[in-house]
């Protein structure tokens, strides 16, 4: 199987800018509404966002989920930005309707269940499963992944790593999910409030720091935004005004922002670009849903006007980033990553070692 966008070394020497990584959670219409028919409607909204990426020269990685997999509209879409290198397929699993379906909960698709959560045979299987059906359909190896509902722990990346996969994004740094139950007698998502803003190979004893796996982690980007005016003003609301003060100046100067878009936010992301020029990072990446890209198939965008708005956002965010950032898909980001560290550490165990992920 063909890899897909992979950088030469003539590339990584030319390559001076840091890179803008888009991540897509590719998958069915309004997951929020749990719904138990899940549509796939908003593929055909996946072209328009890609030209748009393309006009900036970015190349955005489609983290595909089961029913986006087997989607015939996605599938066409998806074969032509690869066979273009106009982006990337990656893989992104949703526990509760990855086959094998076994079922953990009372209702599966009521709870939404983290992967984590099901007994190591099943994370494997699964994982296995969904890597064969994505290289299987794009004829491509498949070493990028997102964690459905961001639910990732060490079992989880071991799973990974013995089906050969390179590339995580599932950590976002500063952020609990904790409070977003899956499994009811669980304790709910993965709490990523100390682990690091910046990528770094995992170690597959403790996800929340560098080890000396393959595996290698780039989080979302989620920084304090440089406004020191701004912040002075939350703080003094803070101070002046008691507990109900200090939740209003958290809402409106948050201690750290995430490059995701929610229609409301567009002060904060460009100055969280702007944050990351300065600082000197060697990457920034936004993440959204396919789904938020089609009117009423999201909490954010209900309308046709929010979306046209989304897009307002988005292009006032790719001008800010494009004299800055070069676009570049997650594996690239790996090889570059890889390449500029001189050689990948050594590997925690032999890559695909679990039979269940042999290559077709």
């Amino acid at each position: 199987m063909a890899p897909q966008g992979v950088l030469t070394t003539a590339d990584n020497r030319v390559n001076n800018r840091p890179g803008f990584l888009i991540t897509i959670d590719t998958e069915g219409d309004n997951l929020w509404a749990r719904p138990r028919c899940i549509t796939t409607e908003n593929a055909r909204f996946l072209p328009r966002f890609q030209s748009f990426c393309e006009g900036y020269g970015l190349k955005p990685t489609y983290l595909t989920n089961w029913e986006m997999a087997t989607c015939p509209r996605f599938n066409e879409f998806a074969r032509d930005v690869i066979a273009r290198d106009k982006g990337e397929i990656g893989m992104h699993l949703h526990a509760w309707n990855s086959p094998p379906i076994i079922p953990l909960t009372a209702d599966d698709f009521h709870h939404h269940p983290y992967l984590m959560e099901y007994p190591e045979s099943v994370i494997r299987e699964k994982v296995a499963v969904m890597t064969r059906t994505l290289e299987n359909i794009f004829a491509v190896k498949i070493i990028s992944h997102r964690a459905g509902r961001s639910g990732f722990d060490k079992v989880y990346a071991r799973a990974l790593v013995d089906c050969d996969y390179r590339v995580d994004c599932s950590v976002m740094p500063h952020v609990s999910w904790r409070s977003h139950i899956g499994d009811p007698n669980r304790q709910g998502g993965t709490d990523y409030t100390h682990f690091p803003e910046s990528p770094y190979f995992l170690d597959l004893n403790d996800i929340s720091r560098p080890g000396d796996s393959p595996l290698l982690e780039v989080p979302v980007t989620c920084l304090h935004p440089r406004y020191p005016r701004l912040a002075k003003v939350g703080l003094a609301i803070a101070g002046r005004s008691g507990r109900l003060g200090y939740r209003f100046a958290r809402h409106f100067y948050p201690s750290y922002v995430r490059l995701v878009p929610n229609g409301r936010n567009r002060r904060l992301l460009l100055a969280l670009i702007q944050s990351a020029q300065l600082d000197g990072r060697d990457y920034i990446e936004l993440m959204f849903h396919s789904s938020e890209l089609m009117p009423a198939c999201s909490p954010n965008f209900p309308t046709e006007r929010s979306i046209e708005n989304l897009y307002h956002d988005l292009d006032a965010l790719f001008q800010a980033a494009h004299p800055h950032f070069k676009g570049q898909t997650l594996a690239e980001y790996h090889d570059l990553f890889v390449a500029t560290h001189a050689a990948t550490p050594s590997r925690g165990g032999p890559a695909g070692s679990n039979p269940l992920c042999a290559r077709a």
